[in-house]
């Protein structure tokens, strides 16, 4: 539903140029709605002017563009509009160009009280699935955003007392070995430039060490929120060299890895002193509350990285890590257990020796934990009805996932009849019920879950079963789902 300021609004922006001319003329205080309106209807001109001549210190996307008490439509759950986001950069652009001692004479627009100082543009959607030609994805605005900085830069220094006014463009950047050398190059342009360029969260794929190094000794410490290193094969040699780099940003409160081989069965001196550099440096965060080193040979030696960590974490991603029993105990132990939102344990084993210690873990959790992800661990019929009553003390949990353990639809069933009691449970994600498949050998590897053919009629089903169940005890709202590559696992900072 929207207001009838919101439908008057919208009526406004129809002609553009006559919009334009009238935002002078209105009050500030409408400026919020009007960029929100013009951003979803893609009201170019408007977008422009309106960044142009913005009233307010700071313009933030995740401000304007969320639910409203005008329009219920959250843009920021969208991929947003190629020609939205162009526009803004316009009008930011346009605004650079503006002296501001021209402006304070009130020969130009932007005679307003408040200058603009912060232009926030994180948090736009980038899931990661192919994007529609008219959206925008976040390498997308990476380029943009970095072609502005450049250009601003080229664009030479302005006459004493022309100087515009300094904004600063706070932006989630990504990078790859072909976006490098501009990424770098817009980087140093902002040093000392109208425009300053501020990374918050920062995600390099497939980047070479050394130009790892030299992008994050380019980032502003103060403004950035996640460093998100995937896909580089850095292995702890490589991570030795990066991480004290990443740990001079004291208010990094995400670090994302991969590949921290530290498997105690096979020790090695050269490795040995590399994961004892590695974990001194771990030390050094202080406002660390999420860490993620999936695909990393952690095997009893998790007491060993978490003990370094400064204060409890509340978002761990541990899969593939080959886990020991060891380490599910320490964990459950530990000060970070009483304080986890969110736990990723998939692809470890929790079928055999693990199942009690990764009982005890849930156990320490409950009472916080919000997103629960088992992908792949083994989990068969008796381990999951066996974790059951532990699992359903996790009152608070939001999302389950379960996906490609060899579970039946009478496990499921079960699994759906307990978990009424937990009152905030929004997804499940669960696998194709074992019933579903013909030949599958005993217990069947993860690997044949994922690529063997299912019975498509019998699936079908299944999945009227569930949801006869679901409606039955007036749970319709829970999506109970197969689909791993929807936007359905929620980043820690939205929890």
């Amino acid at each position: 539903m929207h207001t009838l300021v919101f439908l008057s609004t919208r009526q406004v922006l129809q002609c553009q140029p006559a919009a334009c001319q009238a935002l002078p003329l209105l009050p500030r205080e409408l400026f919020p709605l009007l960029f929100k309106v013009a951003f979803m209807d893609k009201k170019t001109a408007v977008l422009r002017e309106l960044v142009h001549t913005w009233p307010f210190p700071l313009l933030s996307f995740q401000q304007l563009l969320q639910e409203c008490t005008h329009c219920s439509r959250a843009l920021l759950q969208e991929r947003p509009s190629t020609e939205s986001v162009q526009a803004v950069i316009l009008g930011l652009t346009a605004r650079l160009h503006t002296p501001e001692a021209e402006a304070d004479s009130g020969t130009q627009p932007l005679c307003r009280k408040h200058v603009l100082r912060v232009l926030d543009m994180t948090g736009l959607l980038d899931d990661g699935v192919e994007q529609d030609p008219g959206t925008m994805s976040m390498w997308d605005c990476t380029a943009a955003v970095a072609r502005t900085c450049i250009a601003q830069q080229q664009g030479g220094a302005a006459e004493p007392g022309l100087a515009p006014a300094p904004v600063e463009v706070r932006v989630d950047l990504r990078v790859n070995r072909a976006s490098y050398a501009f990424l770098r190059e817009a980087l140093r342009s902002s040093v000392g430039s109208p425009l300053r360029l501020c990374c918050r969260d920062l995600r390099a794929e497939d980047l070479p060490m050394r130009n790892t190094v030299a992008l994050l000794q380019l980032l502003d410490a103060g403004c950035l929120r996640r460093v998100d290193l995937r896909f580089n094969n850095l292995g702890l040699r490589g991570l030795s060299v990066i991480i004290p780099h990443v740990a001079r940003f004291q208010h990094l409160a995400s670090l994302r890895l991969h590949y921290v081989h530290g498997d105690s069965r096979q020790p090695s001196v050269d490795g040995e002193d590399n994961f004892r550099y590695f974990l001194a440096q771990m030390g050094r965060f202080t406002c660390l509350r999420e860490l993620s080193v999936g695909s990393s040979l952690l095997s009893g030696r998790l007491d060993q990285l978490l003990s370094t960590l400064q204060s409890p974490l509340e978002s761990l991603e541990l899969a593939f890590c080959a886990l020991l029993p060891e380490d599910l105990r320490f964990l459950a132990r530990s000060p970070h257990a009483a304080h986890l939102k969110k736990l990723d344990l998939s692809g470890n084993d929790l079928s055999g020796n693990q199942l009690v210690p990764f009982q005890g873990l849930l156990q320490a959790a409950a009472a916080t934990l919000l997103h629960l992800e088992l992908t792949e661990c083994q989990l068969a019929d008796t381990q999951l009805l066996a974790t059951l009553p532990t699992l359903t003390r996790c009152t608070g949990l939001r999302y389950l996932g379960l996906y490609g353990n060899p579970l039946s639809m009478a496990g499921l069933k079960e699994l759906l009849r307990d978990s009424a009691a937990q009152a905030e449970l929004r997804t499940v994600v669960h696998p194709f019920p074992v019933d579903c498949y013909e030949g599958l050998p005993w217990p069947p590897p993860a690997s044949v879950l994922l690529e063997a053919s299912i019975n498509e009629e019998k699936f079908a089903r299944v999945e009227a079963e569930l949801h006869q169940l679901l409606l039955a005890s007036g749970r319709a709202h829970v999506l109970w789902t197969t689909d791993i590559y929807g936007r359905l696992a929620a980043d820690y900072f939205s929890l």
